[in-house]
């Protein structure tokens, strides 16, 4: 996607382009920002849907400019990690064929899946490289093996880049309007904002998109495309229709309990984990976040309305897909330079970076953070340009009678 202004052209050496794989490079030493008090950091962030005092020029012009250098080579040396790690763990499941083994290896391989996904996501950014033709490429290998449509999805998730944060633009989790809200039966309602159903949403949200939106992410004539992507999405569709039937014949041949084992249960792993992921990125704070409309509206603020997340052991599994904020202000910054962004970039975010709860070694803190999410942020009124979730009573109330 391309930021309201232009971003700095770097000095590529060759030294960069030739970067082992996961080599860390030496950050660049910035001042330490003061440390707010705790009344500090309410106050400040009681007032978090202002504009911020600074641009976003001045938040890049922090980030060291070799975080903007993407490197191939190493990208296709985090391609081929998880893709060893996927064969070795099916293959170990396999050969035990055991069912005490079976739940460990349908998280692992799930989580192994998402991991896939966030280096195809790498690839509809650009990020991944600077070339056009191995980003798709590597984009629909990756994302076509998880049954994801990669140029369908890639330009949705362009349009949420592009309007993050604004209440009737935004394309990913944004929040639903009173009346739409209201529009909606008691059901579909109660399933939206109750576990496990949002963390199935993405199937369906492929298909048919959020409530109050029409299109598909499979149809070439979809409102969510414009004509010149067509044919991209064209493409898309039928290489995930070539990996359905791969798993049909899949199944004819072995039999569809070995692919459910095997492929089934970690994908739907995988979709828990992305709308899980997605969905705490915007939500779940412990003061409101603000959603913008009109004029109030600016791409900056909205990208300081999203957060950072922390997930233990995941971080480094999952490519540090946590480290959201800057992820989302500049998405051409390759995710192993994220965190370094990040780091250098907070002196400038100051009390509009809103620092993550830090995890034990597994993240099921975010659990809670999420049910209390789904418990209170349900609809925005539908006027107002700078707006917070609100809650319906009657439906928090029907969660108080079922617990009791």
């Amino acid at each position: 996607m391309t930021a309201p202004s232009s971003f700095p052209r770097p000095r590529i050496s060759l030294r960069h382009l030739l970067l082992w794989p996961w080599a860390v490079t030496s950050p660049r030493k910035v001042a330490p920002p003061a440390i707010p008090t705790k009344e500090e950091d309410e106050a400040a962030d009681s007032q978090l849907w202002m504009p911020p005092p600074f641009k976003i020029g001045d938040v890049r012009a922090a980030i060291p400019s070799h975080c903007w250098i993407k490197n191939p080579w190493r990208s296709l040396s985090y391609v081929l990690r998880d893709a060893v790690i996927v064969v070795a763990l099916a293959l170990a499941a396999a050969r035990l064929d055991i069912w005490a083994f079976w739940p460990v290896y349908w998280i692992a391989q799930g989580t192994m899946f998402w991991a896939i996904f966030v280096l195809g996501h790498d690839c509809g950014h650009g990020s991944f490289s600077n070339s056009v033709w191995l980003n798709n490429l590597v984009g629909h290998l990756l994302h076509s093996s998880i049954l994801v449509p990669y140029h369908g999805w890639r330009i949705s998730h362009k349009t949420h880049h592009q309007n993050h944060g604004n209440v009737d633009k935004d394309e990913s989790w944004y929040p639903l309007t009173e009346k739409v809200y209201r529009g909606m039966d008691s059901t579909s309602r109660k399933m939206r904002f109750t576990a496990p159903f949002p963390l199935l949403a993405f199937p369906v949200y492929l298909w048919y998109r959020s409530p109050g939106k029409e299109g598909s992410h499979f149809l070439p004539s979809s409102s969510l495309f414009h004509p010149n992507e067509k044919q991209d999405v064209a493409i898309s569709t039928v290489c995930w229709s070539a990996m359905v039937l791969l798993l049909l014949f899949l199944a004819w041949v072995f039999g569809p309990l070995p692919v459910l084992k095997l492929y089934g249960v970690p994908n739907l792993v995988f979709i828990m984990w992305l709308d899980l992921v997605t969905y705490l990125h915007h939500h779940g704070h412990g003061q409101k976040l603000p959603w913008y409309r009109g004029k109030e509206w600016s791409y900056l603020r909205g990208g300081l309305t999203t957060l950072d997340r922390d997930y233990g052991w995941i971080n480094n599994i999952h490519h540090d897909i946590g480290t959201h904020v800057i992820h989302h202000l500049f998405p051409q910054i390759p995710h192993y330079n994220l965190v370094e962004a990040t780091r250098a970039a907070k002196h400038v975010l100051g009390s509009y970076y809103r620092e993550p709860e830090k995890s034990s070694p597994l993240p099921f803190h975010l659990f809670a953070i999420l049910l209390r999410s789904l418990r209170i942020d349900h609809f925005v009124s539908d006027e107002g340009d700078v707006v917070f979730y609100q809650t319906d009573p009657q439906l928090q109330g029907a969660w108080h009678h079922k617990s009791n």
